[in-house]
């Protein structure tokens, strides 16, 4: 049986000041790094065989946490760009709280939370633009993994996750949009084959699992 670990990233500094961060590539805070332990230290009973992840710091920098604390370091590490958070183009670096009040909560979850919405901005993606490239990677390289019996562990980004959990759980475009997953918690699917068998949200005590707010400045605490 196959085993996919499928995680979000820890609180970023933008995360923390409620910034739509995108492909902005910002570091972890102090927080972050801590809760990455708490979650290394939930996985230790795991042996996992290959690792993915984007090439955006805050999740390279969770996984590295992660397998150090669980003693696997040295490990087959696969970065690349297809796992990466939606580009949220002229958004980024805004924050949201303050964007929903100057253009309405229900504009601001529009383009949060709607499939086939792209946010203001000529690099801007919508979810479909992100499920065009994170999807086919997953089936590419990371499901014959899991395929073959092995376990799999992936540091990536809520809107990287929406298209494989899509995928896995055969949902429709608008109930995977509204998917919310926490920070630094690990989901856990387990196959016979390519068939998912069994799923399981691992609950680790003590993190922050909440990364944003339209109507919080900051998000220091909190859970999804």
């Amino acid at each position: 049986m196959g085993t996919l670990i499928l995680i979000r990233h820890g609180q970023s500094q933008w995360n923390l000041e409620n910034r739509f961060t995108g492909w902005t590539d910002v570091p972890l805070t102090k927080r972050g790094r801590e809760d990455a332990v708490r979650c290394g230290k939930a996985l230790r009973a795991y042996s996992f065989d290959i690792a993915f992840t984007s090439r955006l710091l805050r999740a390279t920098e969770t996984l590295d946490i992660i397998l150090q604390e669980c003693g696997q370091t040295g490990m087959s590490v696969v970065q690349d760009s297809a796992l990466n958070e939606r580009h949220y183009g002229d958004l980024q670096g805004l924050n949201k709280a303050e964007t929903a009040a100057k253009h309405g909560a229900e504009m601001v979850q529009l383009w949060r939370r709607s499939f086939f919405t792209r946010p203001p901005g000529i690099d801007g993606e919508s979810m479909e633009d992100c499920e065009r490239r994170t999807r086919p990677f997953f089936t590419h390289y990371m499901l014959p993994h899991i395929r073959s019996g092995k376990t799999v562990i992936s540091s990536i980004h809520g809107n990287s996750m929406r298209p494989i959990v899509k995928f896995l759980e055969e949902l429709e475009p608008e109930a995977a949009a509204t998917l919310e997953f926490g920070l630094c918690t690990p989901y856990v699917y387990t196959f016979e084959g390519e068939t998912v068998v069994h799923k399981e949200e691992i609950a680790v005590p003590g993190i922050v699992t909440k990364g944003a707010s339209i109507k919080e400045k900051r998000v220091e605490e909190g859970r999804v």
